[in-house]
């Protein structure tokens, strides 16, 4: 077994010991074999999607995903090496040298399902290190862009609106509204926020969430802001997260905050968004809080707005688990509605690990991290491999590595079991820059438990930043279902949504071979749990044709 220290319950699990099985040759041999035997067995899924779940982990880099991975076991109470995120079980995939993905299999914990695996390349038209709308307007519109620029071509100028006018770009989102899915969005940000605005909007800045954010040329020239487009674009039918105030004219009181005028909306056209989406659409239901949500049937509604902050909703760590949702529970709300479609659907998952490592904060990083693969982990009870191309990945990393020779069962948040040159203490969890740089009385502060494992305590930085910023390497993509096959080796990011389209017969590829009847099967038969014979042989005979 393992040995456990007690510790405070509010802090993570002191050194444990591996158990005494690890240290057989056995224990290794075995689990390497029945790994070999799992990769041997694995067959591409050539089907066709009726469904695709994109899952986007915002700055999760691969350094944060292994953090991630000791942080969840060391939750459960392990020593967290051993952990498998759920996220980890998609792919079969051997990683050789640095930025190289080898074409191979990993010897990974029993996978459910068959996938593959490939890293991604991240910079945008114009930068080595891209931000979150040039890299989402590539992964979901699926051309490279400039920095800053939303749903628009590299013809597009960062600020100016003129450019924007004929370079516009759809998403693949867009596009499968238009092939008759249903079509969400979750994210725990405001959902005008970069990474959702690159599936509606096309915009020459990230940051006209409103009108009042915008400069009287931009007005005058004729560009709307990323909540009217959130609005009149894309008839999105799942749209959940923060973002209130650019959605309500200025001083219209908060439903959360109304004494608390700096929550108020912020519109200076007079118009309610959100009126104007309910008048819009039948069947539709508009929420603020977890108790909204929870009372919505699931059968009763088309469409489903909820925006439960006025910007970006609060960390995981810092949720009020009684007024505000998860992203758990938003991810099953939105595939409880979106899933009754019979032609299938598309859904877009963001999490903000991103603000996390900005404000230098590793715990509330590393417990979005955690919260995102919970909410992949929901979505594949829900969902079937068998129809459902669900993809995991990130827009680009951070400057936040850990190391430090530390133990084994170290606490992923604890300190190195040496001092520095410096003769004092450090945290494993480090930033090449940012706002952890600190220098008191013109040395470096000793790192200390139990500080350093406190929710807000910001690890600290070699170079002093107010905002820790963005890494330029390779992003990890995990893929399984339908097509699944089809992310492997090294690729361009904007490769991503040509993928997904093709996995699901979505523009430009929905005229490719398959399509036609993989299209008759979505309208025809369903494969449902049936004890008669005669229907699973119908069943069988859809697949068959379909693929």
């Amino acid at each position: 077994g393992t040995l456990r220290v007690p510790s405070a319950p509010t802090c993570l699990p002191a050194l444990l010991l591996p158990p005494d099985s690890e240290k057989t040759p056995g224990y290794w041999n075995k689990g390497a074999r029945r790994s070999l035997e799992l990769a041997l067995a694995l067959q591409p899924a050539a089907q066709r999607a009726k469904n695709i779940i994109l899952f986007m982990g915002d700055g999760m880099g691969l350094p944060t995903m292994s953090a991630a991975r000791i942080y969840k076991g060391q939750l459960a109470g392990g020593s967290g090496e051993e952990s498998v995120l759920a996220m980890e079980t998609f792919p079969h995939v051997a990683l050789a040298k640095v930025s190289v993905v080898a074409l191979g299999v990993a010897l990974l914990p029993l996978p459910e399902t068959p996938l593959i695996a490939a890293c991604f390349q991240t910079y945008t038209i114009d930068r080595q290190v891209p931000d979150s709308a040039g890299t989402g307007t590539a992964y979901l519109c699926g051309v490279k862009a400039n920095a800053k620029t939303l749903g628009l071509s590299g013809a597009a100028i960062y600020g100016k609106c003129r450019t924007s006018f004929g370079n516009e770009v759809d998403s693949i989102l867009h596009r499968a509204r238009l092939a008759g899915k249903s079509v969400g969005i979750v994210t725990t940000t405001r959902v005008q926020h970069a990474s959702p605005g690159a599936a509606y909007a096309h915009s020459a800045s990230r940051s006209w969430y409103a009108d009042a954010n915008m400069p009287k040329e931009a007005l005058r020239d004729g560009c709307k802001d990323i909540a009217y487009q959130l609005v009149h674009n894309t008839d999105i039918n799942v749209i959940l997260g923060g973002g209130r105030m650019y959605m309500t004219s200025k001083r219209t009181p908060d439903p959360e905050y109304p004494e608390d005028p700096a929550q108020n909306g912020t519109r200076k056209d007079g118009v309610d968004l959100i009126a104007e989406w309910l008048s819009a659409k039948q069947g539709a239901r508009y929420v603020w809080d977890k108790k909204g949500l929870d009372a919505v049937e699931d059968d009763s509604v088309s469409h489903l707005m909820g925006l439960f902050e006025p910007k970006d909703m609060k960390y995981e760590l810092n949720r009020n688990a009684s007024t505000d949702p998860s992203i758990v529970e938003m991810t099953e709300k939105a595939i409880r509605i979106l899933r009754r479609n019979p032609n299938g659907f598309f859904l877009f998952v963001e999490d903000e690990i991103d603000h996390g490592h900005h404000s230098g904060r590793a715990k509330q990083a590393l417990m979005e991290a955690v919260m995102l693969d919970r909410a992949v982990a929901r979505a594949g009870e829900l969902t079937s491999p068998s129809d459902t191309l669900t993809v995991v990945t990130a827009d680009h990393s951070h400057v936040f590595t850990f190391g430090g020779n530390t133990l084994r069962g170290n606490s992923i948040l604890g300190l190195a079991p040496k001092k520095a040159k410096d003769k004092r203490a450090y945290t494993s969890i480090l930033y090449g820059n940012g706002p952890g740089y600190s220098i008191r009385d013109g040395a470096r502060p000793a790192a200390s438990l139990p500080a350093a494992e406190d929710k807000d305590y910001r690890q600290q930085a070699a170079v002093p930043l107010e905002s820790e910023t963005h890494s330029g390497e390779d992003v990890v993509v995990l893929a399984k279902g339908p097509m699944a096959h089809l992310f492997h080796g090294v690729q361009e990011q904007h490769y991503i949504a040509h993928a997904m389209a093709y996995a699901a017969c979505i523009e430009p590829y929905a005229a490719e071979p398959g399509c036609r009847a993989a299209r008759r099967a979505s309208h025809g038969t369903q494969c449902s749990p049936q004890p008669l014979l005669a229907l699973l042989a119908l069943c069988v005979a859809a697949h068959m044709v379909g693929g």
